[in-house]
């Protein structure tokens, strides 16, 4: 049965690779939006839900993997930062604090009448971010399509990581156990990734 990731991410795309899976990918025209008079888990399951939904609409026959990852702060829920200036508020914000990284997992098939939806959480301690190592890192670029405004497994930002209490592809944006109990459900087998720093560190595929 053909499997489509709803989304572009290089990194969803990376970790499903590395599940041993064959998939196309399709991004979704779900619109994203935070609500913060609910609770996060809610949010960020409807919002990787809503996204495989509407991809499976156009294929009701495939597999349909969606997914939302949404970062938090304080409370606040912090998503993609619009320009330079916020992923630099935003990253600078973490400096020396605990903050968590909440991501969903959503698969859908409307041939076989099957929906599921779950998230996990994980959670990240960075020690001092200082104005050099913030500057430079927002000026490679890559943090403006991730969740938070940054990749924990970018080689600037790993060495300012203090203590990592969960999964780290919960952190990158796809819990790779998620995605392979549901597949289990439909009768398609895959790895779920055991994934520690000494593996981010070798694969030099995982990157941005």
């Amino acid at each position: 049965m053909n499997i489509i990731l709803a989304s572009q991410s290089p990194r969803r795309k990376f970790l499903l690779s590395k599940m041993g899976l064959e998939f196309q990918t399709v991004p979704s025209d779900f619109e994203e939006y935070f609500d913060e008079s609910r609770s996060v888990e809610e949010i960020v399951e409807e919002l990787g839900l809503g996204k495989a939904l509407e991809v499976s609409k156009r294929y009701p026959e495939a597999i349909v993997i969606g997914g939302d990852t949404i970062v938090v702060l304080d409370g606040k829920q912090l998503g993609k930062p619009v320009n330079a200036q916020e992923a630099k508020q935003m990253i600078k914000a973490y400096s020396n604090r605990k903050h968590q990284v909440i991501t969903s997992v959503a698969v859908v098939c409307n041939s076989k009448k099957y929906q599921n939806v779950s998230s996990d959480i994980a959670r990240i301690e960075f020690d001092e971010l200082d104005d050099d190592f913030i500057n430079k890192y927002v000026e490679t670029g890559t943090v403006f399509d991730k969740a938070g405004a940054y990749a924990i497994q970018h080689p600037l930002v790993k060495p300012h990581v203090k203590k990592i209490n969960g999964r780290i592809d919960t952190i990158v944006g796809l819990p790779t156990n998620l995605v392979s109990k549901f597949l289990a459900e439909l009768g398609v087998e895959s790895k779920s990734l055991k994934l520690s720093d000494e593996f981010l560190l070798k694969d030099k595929g995982f990157f941005e």
